[in-house]
């Protein structure tokens, strides 16, 4: 018997004969020797890794040597092993079934990552968000774009358009709002995706107000002199309290109190002039202190 042959002759052994399960403070000293016997798996040919991964998975072991033995599934990319690791998703629960999912994520295999929208459809709140992960592992925007143009439920969508922003899908998140013809949603996501074109489309629209505000104050953060300037055309095009509001809030958030204090000279309201100047106390703003003497130097 040769030196490799030894080896996994070896593993099949460890696996196979030991029994103990993990403790509550992690695994056992057993289940850590059988763990090392899967690792040594990885590099070992399909035919004979397979069966040894097959035979713990059908066994009595604990969860965390069966998610061990789940890696080294995802890893080979025989179409059996492909199969075995899709049925433990569909069919396995709880932490096992999670895991096989995002196995799946690591393994990349495009058919079996494909299978997984199946199982996303059938599946629980948990069971979507492990597809939705594995997704994000394999770097997949296309499928987490599919699922956003195809859920009904908005924590759904949420979901799935949260994962293209941390992917940094930005053609997908503008495609969606074509695609859903909403923007509620999808705000936060061109947010975190730095996206100051699609924040300023939806930031000029006043078809929904709410939404519309949300965009506005998300130029703020995303900051610059293009968002300056789109706040301040913004403020001075409508006469809606709450859009009002909400520019004010946004260069607040942007530190732009140079647009506020050109508001706040244009300006011939008192009562307007009175928020404005609201705003560059809290901004602590170096102009202030001028404003304030002029203010109590007014005679009138």
């Amino acid at each position: 018997m040769n030196k490799k042959s030894a080896l996994f002759t070896t593993a099949l052994a460890l696996v196979i004969s030991t029994t103990a399960l993990a403790q509550d403070n992690g695994p056992s000293d057993a289940d850590e020797l059988k763990i090392t016997a899967l690792e040594a798996l990885i590099s070992a040919p399909p035919e004979r890794a397979l069966p040894l991964v097959k035979k713990v998975l059908q066994g009595n072991h604990s969860d965390e040597v069966k998610e061990s033995a789940l890696f080294i599934l995802s890893q080979i990319e025989t179409s059996e092993a492909q199969v075995l690791l899709l049925d433990f998703a569909r069919q396995s629960s709880g932490e096992l079934q999670v895991e096989a999912i995002q196995m799946a994520g690591i393994g990349g295999n495009p058919e079996t990552l494909q299978a997984l929208r199946t199982i996303y459809a059938e599946g629980d709140d948990n069971v979507r968000a492990a597809v939705i992960e594995a997704y994000l592992i394999a770097g997949d925007k296309k499928a987490i774009y599919e699922i956003a143009l195809e859920v009904k439920s908005d924590a759904d969508f949420e979901q799935a358009v949260e994962m293209l922003a941390a992917m940094g899908a930005i053609e997908e998140l503008r495609s969606l709002l074509e695609g859903r013809g909403s923007a509620e949603g999808l705000v936060d996501a061109y947010i975190v995706a730095d996206d100051f074109e699609m924040l300023q489309q939806i930031a000029m629209d006043g078809s929904n107000v709410d939404v519309q505000a949300q965009a506005i104050e998300g130029m703020g953060i995303v900051g610059g002199d293009k968002a300056n300037a789109t706040l301040l055309e913004i403020y001075r095009g409508t006469d809606n309290d709450h859009i009002r509001e909400a520019s004010l809030n946004a260069m607040l958030i942007a530190d732009y109190d140079e647009g506020l204090l050109a508001l706040y000279r244009e300006s011939t309201d008192a009562a307007e002039k009175r928020d404005l100047l609201e705003y560059l106390t809290m901004m602590d703003s170096d102009q202030v202190w001028a404003l304030i003497d002029e203010a109590l130097e007014d005679q009138r």
